[in-house]
């Protein structure tokens, strides 16, 4: 059966528990239509989706209990028990028990993406202090994610309509941001970025707009020498291996003036100089992609919303963006692998199936 023809099957983990991540999930699958398009697995706890199921008003949530070695239910939403025992949700409370759970969902998730159980991946918002262990002492999803599937680097890139917006460095303290751009860390990224581009969102030649550090771009050396001595060279460096790539811009006026839209991607060198502009300008609904996995990840654009948990008041528009962003990713990926097999392979298999065809016909 062809691609198309078929559903993804994706997984969805829960987030904190006691943050809004099932919430948004439950609001996200209530719609019986989004299992036309795909095949759902949450990891969670069964107890723990009943739990916020009360909180939602007029949802149509129904699910089935995945077990071990079944098939899932084309038909409904599936859980698949993380945990058995009994667990205490305190909604907008912050507490380790509940950044557990969280793991426990991610580490069930991750280990069905590399047995090729789910095929994409959303991730509900985790709380980043909660969540710390002897297992999971990263900064977010995307690093975690990171050593899961043994790459070296990876790319934070946030989506919306009108704009992507990629960053160098990511969860860290701006004391350290200046020391972390390099020639090699942001060359690293634009070739993460570029291939994604053209693999996952379906563009032939992206062209990348690259930020300057400082302020207006470090004003030719007056405010900074991190534009002239490196990301200059970069850019120089991508240009000869294919990438177009353009810059470095002057921060505020880039956004202020619009550019971003001449751009198929934006690399802010910093998390706050990419993500409140995008924030404040981006249309339609902000999803959070990693880049340079071999798997698909996708997740909101926002945090634990711990203030409103559990009043059934989350918005749940940017988790169904983010199903969405996912599915197209998927297809976007099988559409561009199909084209760029080897030509002589799929000349091969081709004959083959005519001449299959043609046994069946004279017999």
């Amino acid at each position: 059966m062809s691609q198309e023809l078929t559903k993804p099957v994706i997984g969805l983990t829960c987030g904190d528990l006691n943050g809004i991540g099932i919430e948004i999930i439950i609001k996200s699958l209530s719609d019986s239509r989004i299992l036309d398009i795909c095949t759902p697995i949450i990891y969670a706890n069964s107890k723990s989706i009943n739990f916020y199921r009360k909180t939602v008003q007029d949802n149509n949530f129904q699910f089935s209990i995945l077990r071990d070695g079944a098939k899932p239910n084309l038909k409904q939403a599936n859980i698949v028990n993380c945990w058995e025992e009994e667990v205490n949700i305190v909604p907008g409370q912050h507490d380790e028990q509940a950044g557990k759970y969280a793991f426990l969902s991610l580490e069930a998730a991750v280990k069905d993406l590399k047995e090729g159980k789910i095929e994409g991946l959303i991730t509900a918002p985790i709380h980043k202090k909660t969540i710390q262990s002897d297992n999971f002492k990263y900064s977010g999803h995307t690093p975690y994610l990171r050593d899961s599937f043994d790459k070296k680097d990876v790319v934070m890139m946030m989506v919306a309509e009108n704009m992507r917006v990629a960053v160098v460095t990511e969860h860290i303290p701006i004391e350290e941001v200046a020391a972390s751009i390099t020639q090699q860390a942001i060359l690293s990224k634009l070739e993460i970025i570029q291939q994604s581009l053209q693999r996952d969102f379906d563009i032939n030649k992206p062209k990348i707009a690259l930020l300057g550090l400082n302020p207006h771009a470090g004003d030719e050396g007056l405010i900074g020498n991190e534009e002239k001595e490196i990301i200059t060279p970069a850019i120089i460096a991508a240009n000869k291996k294919n990438i177009l790539a353009f810059g470095p811009y002057s921060a505020d006026a880039f956004f202020a003036h619009a550019q971003y839209e001449k751009f198929d991607a934006v690399l802010a060198m910093y998390h706050d100089q990419g993500l409140i502009p995008f924030k404040s300008l981006a249309l339609g609904e902000g999803v959070n992609y990693t880049a340079g996995l071999p798997i698909v990840r996708t997740s909101p654009d926002h945090g634990t919303a711990f203030d409103i948990a559990g009043k059934g008041r989350a918005n749940h528009e940017s988790f169904l963006a983010a199903i969405y962003k996912c599915l197209d990713v998927l297809r976007n990926r099988g559409t561009f692998d199909y084209n760029h097999e080897n030509p002589i392979q799929k000349r091969s298999s081709r004959v083959i199936a005519n001449l299959e065809d043609e046994r069946v016909i004279e017999d």
